[in-house]
């Protein structure tokens, strides 16, 4: 454990921050299996899609992930809508 106050402080901070972040983190990956699942089954798929892409742009701007992650989430999610929707 450390000594030090500010350090002390710096672990309160980090916990915190971890806590949250995680939970961001597990909010946005339950929308994007959903997501998945209804490109899958065909059930509000585009509607799906969006509340997806809007997680992931808001876990981006926090700081959660980075922006490229989140991109790269986006783009696959539509490719695989497109690919469905085409069929």
């Amino acid at each position: 454990m450390a000594n030090i106050q500010s350090a002390v402080k710096r672990i309160r901070q980090s916990e915190k921050r971890r806590v949250h972040n995680r939970a961001v983190r597990s909010r946005m990956r339950t929308y994007i299996k959903r997501a998945n699942t209804a490109i899958v089954t065909g059930d509000g798929a585009a509607e799906a899609v969006r509340a997806a892409i809007s997680e992931l742009d808001r876990a981006a701007q926090k700081g959660v992930i980075h922006p490229n992650s989140a991109a790269r989430h986006k783009s696959r999610l539509m490719q695989k809508l497109n690919a469905a929707q085409a069929q």
